[in-house]
C-alpha cells in the first residue's frame, strides 16, 4: 500500500474551514485516512521542499539510515546541518525522528507527495461566462 502526504498552499482563513471541515467529518464519523500538511504560502512550500530537503527525505526512504549521523554520511553533508533540517522537518511532520537508544532515527512514513496550490484567487477554472 502507498501513502501519500499532501501539502496544500492555503491562507489561515481557507486552513481554519478545512479543519472546521475535517472536524464535522469526524463528528459524522465520516472522516477520509488522509495525510494533509498545510502551508501558508509558497515560500514556505519552497522552503520546505527545497532540493537539500527533499534529498533527505528520498535518502531516508531509500536507504533507511539508523542514525541522524549515518544520513549525513549517506548525502555527504555535515551533521549539524542535517540535524538542524531534520529537525525543522520533524516540527512539521515530515519526518519522524525516533529514539533509538542514544541515536535518533530518521523515518518517512509516506512513499508519494502530492501538491495541491490554487492558482485562481477564488479557486474558480478561471473562465468568465
Amino acid at each position: 500500500m502507498t501513502d501519500t502526504l499532501h501539502i496544500t498552499v492555503e491562507s489561515t482563513a481557507e486552513f481554519f474551514e478545512a479543519a472546521l471541515d475535517d472536524v464535522r467529518q469526524i463528528e459524522a464519523d465520516d472522516a477520509e485516512d488522509a495525510h494533509v500538511l498545510s502551508l501558508p504560502d509558497e515560500a514556505a512550500l519552497e522552503r520546505v521542499l527545497s532540493a537539500k530537503n527533499l534529498e533527505l527525505v528520498r535518502t531516508i526512504a531509500t536507504e533507511e539510515p539508523e542514525s541522524v549521523r549515518e544520513l549525513a554520511r549517506l548525502v555527504d553533508r555535515d551533521i549539524k546541518n542535517v540535524s538542524t533540517a531534520l529537525n525543522r522537518l520533524a516540527e512539521i511532520g515530515l519526518v519522524e525522528l525516533d529514539d533509538d537508544g542514544y541515536a535518533k532515527r530518521p523515518v518517512v512514513w509516506y512513499d508519494n507527495i502530492e501538491i495541491d496550490v490554487q492558482v485562481t484567487p477564488d479557486g474558480s477554472d478561471g473562465v468568465v461566462a
